[in-house]
């Protein structure tokens, strides 16, 4: 990478916000991933926007990544710029039955907060172990809940650096789909709408939920979350499960044989064996069932040949 173009990004955050060659796997869920080549870390609105108009400018790539969980980032890792937006961009408040935050706040963050003030509506999302600007992208959801349900507007910025703002209709918002999908955005943040409630009822749901997780998720290992969209009118842990794939293993990737739903990294998987096991348990299930199993998770980075 052009020395000239990384002095610019220094200028912009400072040395200590810059690393080069950061192993990715040390920023996904999955404790999977190849270096980026450039990672920085903003702390505010301007930086982001500074740093998305000179990677326009220098025709450098960049992507944008919250906690990392619901990516599988490739062995040969990431080219270009690696923006995060997690911890460094995270502030959020709450005024009456409103919450305006930030992307890079945790909904689990969120979802304490809310409780406390005995807002009712996010129960559903607190256990997602993700930021809020990841579940915005994909219409995060769990136990009948999604985003499109509390979400009021939300807070972009196009390639630009340009600031929008979007209401809930106009994300087009579907199953695990948004705009951003197919359109270059950038989420900084939203608005969300709740219900006044009653704080030990929210509590008990949230217990409740945070229990199911614990009983059916495995969550004592790295994953991705759910591997499989839901297809309709079925579920995709049990048609792996009646394909007899419970424990299926490729290298260090498995079947989790607590929820079939689930690929696990049981130590030393490659993102080309969690990409093999994929296949494998497409191609199994369709000719056992007929039907097409979708990825939920999402693959970037360089792609080996």
């Amino acid at each position: 990478m052009n020395q000239k173009f990384i002095d610019e990004l220094c200028g912009i955050v400072g040395k200590l916000n810059i690393r080069l060659q950061e192993p990715m796997a040390n920023h996904t869920t999955f404790r999977i991933g190849g270096p980026a080549q450039i990672f920085v870390i903003p702390e505010t609105t301007e930086e982001i926007r500074q740093i998305v108009r000179l990677c326009k400018e220098r025709e450098v790539p960049y992507f944008v990544l919250g906690r990392g969980s619901n990516l599988l980032v490739s062995d040969a890792g990431m080219e270009g710029v690696v923006l995060q937006i997690y911890d460094n961009y995270s502030d959020f408040s709450i005024d009456g039955n409103q919450v305006k935050a930030q992307a890079g706040v945790m909904l689990s963050k969120i979802g304490y907060a809310v409780k406390e003030k005995g807002l009712n509506g996010f129960e559903f999302a607190a256990g997602i172990p993700g930021t809020l600007g990841g579940a915005v992208m994909m219409n995060a959801g769990a136990y009948g809940g999604e985003m499109k349900d509390i979400i009021t507007s939300v807070q972009l910025m196009d390639e630009d650096g340009n600031l929008l703002e979007k209401s809930c209709d106009e994300m087009e918002f579907s199953y695990r789909h948004s705009i951003l999908t197919e359109q270059k955005l950038l989420v900084l943040g939203a608005t969300i709408t709740l219900t006044q409630g009653d704080k030990k009822v929210i509590e008990e749901r949230m217990q409740e939920l945070a229990t199911a997780r614990r009983k059916k998720q495995p969550l004592e290992f790295p994953s991705a979350g759910s591997t499989f969209k839901r297809p309709e009118g079925y579920f995709a842990g049990k048609l792996i499960m009646d394909a007899g794939l419970c424990g299926y293993q490729v290298g260090g990737a498995q079947v989790s044989e607590k929820h079939c739903g689930f690929v696990i990294n049981r130590g030393n998987a490659t993102a080309a064996d969690v990409l093999q096991l994929v296949t494998d348990v497409k191609k199994k299930v369709y000719e056992k069932f007929q039907v097409e199993l979708e990825p939920e998770i999402r693959l970037v980075g360089r792609q080996e040949n």
